[in-house]
């Protein structure tokens, strides 16, 4: 869902994910090397056009949500980058993960472990 996302249109909804609602000037405390307010809000109006959020009027403050819930979101990019960077191979991105040097907990290999039985179990 954040494909084809400028990088401040990202941080925002980075920031929704993280607030849940907000206005525009939470949202911009949150956001590294802040844009203006009238910066924030034109890209809450673009990121709304795009159906990537919605608002609703809160007194005099309008109040911002991410349309799409977080995992759904996840799953979106995770696919995008997948297809973009490793062929559309999720082997291959797992493996540049554990490569990275990543540390993984006894509990995170467990589940990792898990999720392979269960798709050689169902034939993925």
């Amino acid at each position: 869902m954040q494909e084809g996302l400028s990088k401040r249109e990202r941080q925002i909804m980075d920031a929704l994910y993280r607030l849940g609602r907000a206005d525009a000037a939470e949202i911009q405390k949150t956001i590294p090397e802040p844009p203006s307010y009238s910066a924030v809000r034109a890209l809450l109006r673009i990121l709304e056009d795009k159906g990537h959020v919605a608002h609703e009027r809160e007194g005099l403050k309008y109040l911002y949500a991410p349309v799409v819930n977080r995992q759904s979101a996840r799953r979106s990019a995770l696919r995008h980058l997948v297809k973009t960077f490793f062929d559309g191979s999720p082997a291959d991105a797992a493996a540049a993960l554990l490569d990275a040097g990543s540390k993984l907990k006894a509990e995170e290999i467990d589940r990792l472990q898990e999720l392979i039985d269960k798709a050689r179990k169902e034939g993925r």
